[in-house]
């Protein structure tokens, strides 16, 4: 019977372990989305960037000057879209440098919630290992007392039959004495 409470208490204790394990896991998943939604800003300004690449080689193309030559508008055209092509690089650097720190600062907690729950579980163990020989210790020491009350329980029998003895000894010896 008392086996049967500590297995119940190792079985609690497990799926104690294993919700607070579930739990810290559907965290992680938001930090995810996190990282999710910084991965797409840095998509984006990829996909603005190749466009505006896509103008500045359009613009290399214009020659609206006479003879079909290159004025210094079509020049100047040209440079403002490579500013922009410059200014949009600086961006994704500095958005991928965001999108990693993002994923270095994930593993540093996932990291530390690992840890954590090393911890927790070794805690668990050392519980459960302590409960398992206070059990143990108990199931002995009732061994003991059932022995002991066994052996009070005969001696109460013999102690009995004993004064029952003596009992119908006296009475024998009673009725000898009256019949003689």
């Amino acid at each position: 019977m008392q086996s049967d409470q500590c297995r119940r208490v190792f079985i609690a204790l497990s799926l104690l372990v294993g919700c607070m394990i579930s739990f810290s896991f559907g965290q992680a998943g938001s930090d995810t989305t996190g990282y999710e939604l910084q991965r797409q800003k840095v998509n984006k300004l990829l996909a603005e960037r190749s466009q505006r690449f896509g103008q500045f080689n359009e613009s290399l193309q214009k020659r609206t000057g006479i003879f079909g030559l290159k004025t210094k508008k079509d020049m100047q055209a040209s440079i403002d879209i490579l500013k922009q092509i410059v200014l949009t690089d600086n961006d994704i650097f500095q958005e991928t440098k965001a999108l990693l720190d993002y994923k270095d600062f994930e593993k540093s907690q996932i990291a530390e919630r690992a840890s954590e729950f090393d911890g927790r579980i070794n805690g668990y163990i050392r519980t459960i290992s302590k409960l398992q020989r206070e059990h143990e210790k108990m199931v002995a020491e009732i061994n003991t007392l059932e022995k002991t009350n066994q052996f009070y329980g005969g001696l109460a029998i013999l102690f009995g039959l004993t004064v029952l003895a003596i009992g119908v000894f006296f009475i024998i010896k009673r009725q000898k004495l009256t019949k003689a």
